[in-house]
């Protein structure tokens, strides 16, 4: 009896460390729903690193005319990365202003802001 508790013991840890590492790269949401008569509904939690292995399933035809066409996006998709990465420099700048001039505290029903600086306090609305 013992030895089956821990042969169960060690495939149910074998199974959560499995998924652990397989889900480790995020999980891909898949909902399928018609909506009709006798429609089917399909929802799947697929973890992210099954696609390069899906990707291996995808003919080279479909996969050539999806670079042709992902090659006609690239000048614009680099604009908005680049200035993506303008406005996440403005955004951390942003972030270290609000942090080291306001305190955020909340008080009774209402969340209330009060700054570093004189006779700024403001107050929200209370329920």
């Amino acid at each position: 009896m013992m030895l089956l508790a821990k042969a169960a013991l060690g495939l149910g840890g074998t199974i959560v460390l499995a998924g652990a590492y397989t889900m480790r790269e995020g999980v891909i949401r898949v909902d399928v729903d018609e909506y009709h008569a006798g429609g089917s509904h399909v929802h799947l939690w697929v973890p992210a690193a099954a696609v390069p292995m899906a990707m291996h399933f995808v003919p080279t035809k479909h996969m050539r005319h999806a670079s042709e066409q992902a090659r006609e996006a690239l000048p614009v998709l680099h604009a908005i990365v680049k200035e993506l990465k303008k406005y996440h420099e403005f955004l951390k700048k942003d972030a270290e202003r609000i942090v080291r001039h306001e305190a955020l505290r909340l008080s009774r029903r209402a969340l209330e802001t009060k700054s570093h600086k004189p006779n700024t306090a403001k107050r929200g609305p209370k329920a």
